[in-house]
């Protein structure tokens, strides 16, 4: 029997079963439960449609982890309109290019970023403007809750089939315009499974909101809690403050976030009297970089939480691969968090492979670096409207893979390793160097909060390793370690090739929303007195 896969569904199932259990503790102290969940994103759902929004429109949600957000999210779909969540942390000239290019419609917006929008309102073709306080907002604009109240949850859901986009999603933009990535009601759902299974998601789980919602749709969370009948907890971002009271109070037992979020719950802890676990235990995932193995210690450790890391992209859902492979860690080994760190295995129904330039997978001897090239259900269907660059994403070492651009090698029980972007591998005196080692190397230093290497130029070598670092005081004027102390830290550790040879102390890394740094803002500074930005070692 074949039936249709649909993001719809994931709802419909929580409010069946689940109906009066509690779904979502609100940042605003209201606490829904699933029945009452369901029934204001079906007066969504009523209201939009009421508005003229159609099958196939665009709608725009642009707001922190709350559950306006979650429920904004069911009415649009429950109408087989698009879900397009928003990047909070963008300026408005980046909303102009957003809008215009998904041709929104309407957009819900919180109130603290809903100025944003009103900025450059004529700017865009959306036409229905709702937010969750009209006083704190010029213009205007219509309230969430007030139009909830007005509205009665009819709505006729019309007939969808899996392969048809329900969700844009935007990429982040750091090497030019932000592309849509078209997600199916079949990718989603599918790629939902696969976050539930290797997640080991339950329905009796405590979900902490720290993972932006708008990022992936959260990593495909908002789906999987919901489905699985779990209970959403959401934030306002991230205060490390918050974040322990939520755990304690709510009895968390789960949470996904970037590796900068567990340094930051790190200092908080080191120097604050706090409880790390309510009455359930904890786990956690980390994305978005990989973590530096003296993080994951902590956590474990200290914390008492489990650690797993995921590896993924925007256009895969973004679930790729995770190391989350309890037969292939041994618990009480001291090699535990180096393999803890590593992306992984891919999840069920998915191809990973790493190739080298002929895409011939390279052995798995953890030498041999090749680029991650990926197939599976979650793959998007592709960018909204470019061609072009869609075809691109499906070729070059291997015809209809994704290729990752991420350099990578694989142990012997098939655990991915990434070494680099293709593009940030540094080639000094025709040697590659990895960044991403580096980066790991100095963070082992007591004196490094945050830290990226990227390639600086050099005369001699073509190119040579230098470090920009915060240093864990947030002082750069008076860092508690100097250049020469890291320079020489890296050369007791790394082979001399390797040795950074720069270092510039800052107050902070440019980072996207989800907390990966944008080392193309710190290549285009260092290079920007160059021909071209790379050298030619």
């Amino acid at each position: 029997m074949e039936v249709p896969l649909l993001v719809t569904d994931f709802l419909d199932r929580a409010r069946k079963y689940y109906g009066d259990e509690e779904a979502i503790v609100a940042t605003t102290g209201e606490r829904f439960t699933y029945e009452e969940f369901g029934d204001r994103a079906d007066r969504v759902s009523a209201a939009l449609a009421e508005r003229g929004i159609e099958k196939g429109d665009r709608v725009a949600v642009l707001d922190p982890n709350t559950h306006y957000q979650l429920e904004a999210a069911y009415g649009i779909m429950q109408i087989g309109a698009v879900h397009t969540p928003l990047n909070y942390r963008l300026t408005p000239e980046d909303y102009v290019y957003l809008l215009n290019d998904a041709d929104v419609k309407a957009i819900y917006a919180d109130y603290e970023y809903a100025e944003k929008i009103e900025e450059v309102r004529e700017e865009v073709p959306t036409e229905t403007f709702i937010t969750n306080d009209t006083d704190a907002v010029s213009g205007d604009w219509e309230d969430f809750d007030e139009l909830l109240a007005e509205t009665e949850p009819n709505y006729e859901r019309p007939e969808m089939t899996e392969d048809e986009i329900i969700t844009i999603n935007y990429t982040s933009g750091t090497t030019g315009d932000p592309k849509g990535v078209m997600r199916t009601h079949r990718t989603e759902s599918l790629h939902a499974q696969l976050v539930t299974i290797h997640h080991e998601i339950t329905d009796d789980d405590v979900y902490l909101w720290t993972l932006p919602m708008f990022h992936v749709n959260g990593w495909g969370h908002i789906y999987a809690i919901t489905g699985i009948g779990a209970k959403h907890v959401c934030t306002r971002g991230v205060d490390p403050e918050g974040v322990f009271e939520a755990i304690n109070g709510e009895d968390v037992s789960f949470l996904c976030c970037a590796p900068t979020v567990l340094s930051m719950l790190g200092e908080h802890y080191e120097n604050n009297d706090v409880s790390t676990e309510g009455e359930n235990p904890m786990r956690v995932t980390a994305a978005g970089a990989a973590a530096p193995e003296s993080v994951i210690e902590m956590v474990e450790e200290e914390f008492g939480w489990h650690f797993r890391q995921l590896y993924g992209a925007t256009e895969t859902g973004p679930l790729i691969s995770t190391s989350a492979t309890r037969r292939l860690i041994d618990e009480d080994s001291e090699e535990r968090f180096a393999l803890k760190k590593r992306q992984g295995i891919a999840p069920l129904g998915t191809q990973v492979e790493v190739v080298d330039e002929d895409g011939t997978e390279v052995p798995w001897d953890d030498d041999t670096i090749g680029e991650i090239l990926v197939r599976g259900n979650q793959v998007m269907e592709g960018y909204w409207e470019k061609p072009d660059e869609t075809d691109e994403a499906f070729s070059g070492r291997r015809e209809d893979w994704f290729h990752t651009g991420d350099l990578a090698t694989v142990n012997e029980n098939g655990m991915v390793a990434i070494k680099d972007r293709d593009k940030d591998i540094i080639i000094s005196g025709g040697e590659n160097i990895s960044s991403i080692e580096l980066e790991d190397t100095l963070f082992d230093h007591e004196a490094v909060g945050d830290v990226a290497v990227i390639p600086s130029p050099s005369e001699e070598w073509g190119e040579t390793p230098k470090a920009f670092v915060v240093p864990a005081n947030g002082d750069p004027e008076n860092p508690p370690v100097s250049e020469e102390e890291l320079t020489k830290f890296t050369r007791d550790r790394l082979a001399n090739y390797k040795v950074v040879r720069r270092v510039e102390f800052v107050e902070e890394l440019p980072k996207t929303a989800t907390g990966k740094i944008q080392k193309f803002e710190l290549r285009e500074e260092e290079w920007e007195d160059e021909e071209e930005m790379v050298g030619q070692g």
